[in-house]
Parts: structure tokens; C-alpha cells; sequence
């Protein structure tokens, strides 16, 4: 698990994530900041694994999971607001914000275990 798609509505939070991603070792293969992008490029680009903010200007990021979840691709939410969104997935991961390195970290390899686990 090294490319990973990110959808972040705020551009400022996204280029941090960059960078940690990359202090991490991962790379960045896309970066949407609207559901629509989202969805396109959920369905067109070549990624291991995506960071969901959960909402996107007011709109729920879970059809982008929904998608994820049928073709197999881990994913875990990151949000401000504690809790994967109402209709997501129980099991789901959830990355708090604001975080730092260290839970990023923690959360992309607990992400790629659960991963190996399902295949």
C-alpha cells in the first residue's frame, strides 16, 4: 500500500496530509476536493488505498466509500466531527482531526493489516 488518493475539501489540510504522507513514505496519486471529482477519479485512478474527509463542502463523502467498499479498495475516513458518517460502515477506520504524524501513521498501517486480512 504506497499510492493513496486523497479527498480533502480544504486545500490547505490536503497539502499538509501531502507532506506527511510523503515524511511517511507513501505517495499521493491523486487529490479531489469535491464529491464529483471524487467520484470520477475513485473510478479512474491507479491507488492503494484513499483518506476520506467525511464531509466535502456539505456533502457526505460516503458515496465515494460506498464505491470503495465494492471494489475492495481500503479507505478510512478522516474528520473533525469524531464519528464515520451516518450510513457508513461500523468497522470503518476514523482518523481524528487535527492529527499529527505519528496517528497518520499508525492509521495507514493498521489499514494495510486489516487489508491483508480481507484478501
Amino acid at each position: 500500500m504506497s499510492n493513496i488518493f486523497i479527498v480533502e475539501d480544504d486545500a490547505l489540510i490536503a497539502m499538509l496530509l501531502e507532506d506527511m504522507l510523503d515524511e511517511l513514505g507513501y505517495k499521493v496519486s491523486s487529490r479531489a476536493a469535491n464529491l464529483e471529482d471524487a467520484l470520477v477519479l475513485a473510478t479512474k485512478d491507479d491507488f492503494d488505498a484513499a483518506i476520506l474527509d467525511v464531509s466535502l463542502a456539505g456533502k457526505s463523502s460516503l458515496p465515494v466509500a460506498r464505491y470503495l467498499d465494492e471494489i475492495g479498495m481500503p479507505y478510512l475516513f478522516a474528520t473533525g466531527y469524531g464519528t464515520a458518517p451516518e450510513g457508513g460502515r461500523n468497522d470503518q477506520p476514523v482518523l481524528s482531526k487535527p492529527y499529527q504524524l505519528e496517528q497518520l501513521g499508525k492509521a495507514l498501517t493498521a489499514l494495510a493489516a486489516a487489508a491483508s486480512q480481507r484478501t
